[in-house]
């Protein structure tokens, strides 16, 4: 079998978590269930396919015989086209490399052509047509690719530094006045209420739409004031739509939508808001194990928004400047950053600040460093897991249940503590507080952390607890 020859399984399918986790597992009796349910391929199609019997088939999916030979794993692999690392093996024959996707044009050059005003208009018209003409399943095919990252990414992010362009006095102006401005303010306000309760991606063609709307009213050419308030509109919508995209695992559109809100953000002269993206952006960088890009870009937010960044902005870029210092294993680093957080956030109360960091006081600090505790506790649990167990019981002490999404990953990250320091029972009892607060949600990353639980619970089979937990987590993973 060549590389051009098509597999039996729709690509979509081993993207599932579900899927995922059983093949990495080498839970083979579920990784055919599912390819039967998802997949449609009968027990004879697969048993043709890896060049078994059916009856051995049959054994395999009731749990009757384990595989476990070399042999057959790859008669799996190369049967199904399942690629070699998703069942720990190396790169079958067939696999070809893909070459990665070419940057978008709007990010391949750091000259100041592509942060015009009216470049920014064309691309959030661009961006926004072609999503919303996309149906779900086409929309993950297109553009849940890679992210570009490295020298692609951060020396195209350069002009942001530079001062927007000044207004055209001559062109015509459009009849958009102060009022309808503030609406659209009030819809972006209630949209980023909503995602940072529920998450996912369950109203992000509603904001993708509002957003076409704001880019048809700049192509119009408002007053100045008009024009400067449209676009930090335009950044707030984008930065919304870009975080819905991600949550929903459309990580290069979410990307897109966080470089057209830094532009925006750059067109309205909100260097804050413009950080706020910049900070997104990092975390982006953090989720795909890129801390040194991660870090490169909470510096240009740093340096962009020194004179105008409010004591909470600070205080939340210094904790992602800390997280990338988790992630690089610099533990002292870490600690000094946070610690400038801590002092940052202190001096907050009664600082004028926009709705839009409101969210970041103690509670997220306690929760944001608790994730990064955890992080490192990982792979030192001695030393850090019961740090981060306290942090997170603060979090969740503090902000209650009705921080929806943040509620749930603190729960999620604390199970996962009881598990490192070995305390199964507090653990049982957290996954399944977890696992409560998950179906309030909405939220891809959430279901992602609840998938890190899972291998904790596998080799546990003596205890019905943990049984009772594993298949909990099996069956809202397999949604």
């Amino acid at each position: 079998m060549d590389a051009t020859t098509p597999g039996p399984l729709d690509p979509d399918l081993l993207d599932r978590d579900d899927v995922r986790r059983a093949l990495a597992e080498h839970d083979f009796a579920a990784a055919f269930a599912l390819i039967k349910k998802w997949g449609g391929l009968s027990q004879n199609r697969i048993a043709v396919a890896c060049q078994l019997t059916p009856g051995k088939v049959s054994t395999i999916i009731s749990g009757q015989q384990h595989v476990t030979s070399f042999d057959v794993i790859c008669r799996i692999a190369d049967g199904l086209r399942i690629p070699g690392r998703m069942v720990g093996l190396a790169d079958r024959p067939w696999e070809t490399r893909p070459q990665p996707d070419p940057p978008p044009p709007a990010s391949r050059s750091s000259d100041g052509a592509s942060w015009r005003p009216s470049a920014t208009v064309h691309q959030a018209a661009d961006l926004t047509r072609s999503d919303l003409v996309m149906d779900r399943r086409t929309a993950a095919r297109t553009v849940a690719g890679t992210a570009i990252s490295g020298a692609t990414l951060l020396d195209s992010l350069e002009a942001w530094l530079q001062p927007p362009p000044a207004a055209d006095p001559t062109v015509r102006r459009g009849r958009i006045g102060r009022r309808e401005v503030q609406e659209l303010e009030a819809t972006a306000q209630a949209f980023r209420a909503w995602d940072h309760r529920y998450g996912g991606g369950l109203r992000r063609k509603a904001v993708v739409g509002q957003l076409n709307e704001v880019a048809g009213h700049l192509d119009e050419h408002q007053a100045p004031p008009v024009e400067q308030a449209l676009f930090r509109v335009m950044a707030q919508l984008g930065g919304v739509a870009a975080t819905m995209a991600w949550d929903s695992g459309l990580h290069k559109q979410a990307q897109n939508y966080y470089l057209l809100a830094l532009r925006a953000a750059h067109a309205g002269g909100d260097a804050c808001f413009g950080a706020n993206v910049l900070a997104g952006m990092a975390r982006q960088m953090l989720y795909t194990d890129r801390p040194q890009d991660a870090l490169e870009l909470i510096r240009l937010a740093q340096k962009g928004a020194r004179a105008s960044a409010c004591p909470r902005v600070r205080a939340m870029l210094h904790t992602r400047e800390a997280w990338a210092y988790a992630a690089m294993g610099r533990t002292a680093a870490f600690e000094r950053a946070t610690q400038e957080a801590a002092e940052v956030l202190a001096d907050s109360p009664g600082a004028e600040e926009p709705y839009w960091i409101a969210y970041f006081n103690e509670a997220e600090l306690a929760g944001v460093t608790g994730g990064r505790l955890l992080d490192m506790a990982r792979h030192n649990p001695h030393e850090h897991a019961e740090a981060a167990a306290a942090s997170i019981r603060n979090a969740l002490t503090t902000r209650g249940s009705e921080a929806g999404r943040s509620h749930a990953l603190d729960l999620i990250g604390l199970a996962e503590c009881h598990f490192l320091v070995g305390d199964v029972t507090g653990a049982v009892e957290q996954t399944h507080r977890a696992v409560d607060a998950a179906a309030d949600t909405q939220s891809g990353r959430v279901r992602t952390q609840l998938g890190q639980l899972y291998p904790y619970t596998v080799g546990r089979s003596t205890s019905s607890a943990v049984s009772e937990a594993r298949a909990r987590l099996r069956e809202v993973l397999s949604v």
